[in-house]
């Protein structure tokens, strides 16, 4: 029998977890269709192996390296957001005290929250366009800097009136960091992905943003006045105001009323030990 460490059982199953996330994360990228390729060519290559073709062996022996800087070039996009999203997860941040968001009042305000989603169900209901990005952590400076500088509180009014047709500042998103709007007319990137060929550009960029970072998307359809939300990459289309709310207060991470109860019971504790304490009796 051989001898078997605990390390070694730890090892496995780390070897393991890597192993399943990244065939995971081929199989919902481009890298899947890759993959699928690599294995057509990899059964030639068996074969030119096993009758001895000494012409097509000589070839991908001189061309493997190329081949594995092409894939890197082609698959940088995924692999970026691979690595973006490893440095998010919850393990680093409860590791590292990462999490600096979740606070009484989260990464924004109730106020914040209801003033979105009232403007989304006013401008459905008209079919007027909107596109509207907000940033979680990764920063969105790059993206703000393509449009007009707004820096103005969250509300209702003043987002109905961005998008509004035939004003300067309806084409293009709206970028929300917190409690105010950033700025307007922004450009994004266009998701690269397969998609339903009724949508436009307007959710191809809502798409193509939260492939690249961790926002969320909000689209307004002009045509059908149909809402839509885009998160890491997936589109969930025709949600209501119920739903978009529930997404922004999961969005929000707010800080959840047990924990804001015991934050103030320590404190009140604290306070209590330091009023009783000698040396601060006069």
């Amino acid at each position: 029998m051989p001898n078997v460490r605990w390390t070694d059982i730890v090892e496995i199953m780390i070897l393991s977890f890597l192993i399943y996330h990244i065939l995971l994360w081929i199989k919902n990228t481009r890298a899947w269709s890759l993959l699928k390729g690599l294995l057509v060519v990899g059964v030639f290559v068996a074969l030119a192996a096993v009758f001895n073709m000494s012409t097509i062996l000589w070839i991908v022996q001189h061309v493997t390296g190329l081949a594995v800087t092409a894939i890197v070039i082609l698959l940088q996009p995924e692999l970026r957001s691979a690595m973006e999203e490893l440095g998010q997860t919850n393990i680093l941040s409860s590791l590292f005290n990462l999490d600096n968001t979740r606070t009484p009042e989260g990464r924004f305000s109730d106020k914040t929250i209801n003033e979105i989603v009232r403007a989304c169900t006013q401008m459905a209901k008209v079919k007027t366009g909107a596109l509207i990005v907000i940033e979680q952590t990764t920063p969105l400076h790059e993206y703000a800097r393509t449009g007009i500088d707004i820096d103005a509180a969250v509300t209702s009014q003043l987002l109905i009136n961005i998008f509004e047709k035939n004003t300067p500042l309806h084409d293009g998103a709206v970028i929300i960091r917190k409690n105010r709007i950033v700025s307007a007319t922004c450009y994004l990137p266009l998701s690269e992905n397969r998609m339903d060929k009724n949508l436009g550009t307007r959710h191809r960029a809502g798409v193509g943003i939260s492939e690249v970072t961790d926002s969320l998307t909000i689209i307004v359809s002009e045509e059908t006045g149909d809402i839509s939300i885009a998160y890491r990459g997936a589109l969930r289309q025709e949600v209501d105001a119920d739903y978009l709310k529930e997404r922004l207060v999961t969005l929000q991470n707010k800080e959840i009323q047990e924990e804001k109860h015991a934050r103030i019971l320590s404190r009140k504790g604290k306070e209590q030990d330091k009023g009783t304490d000698p040396q601060n009796i006069q």
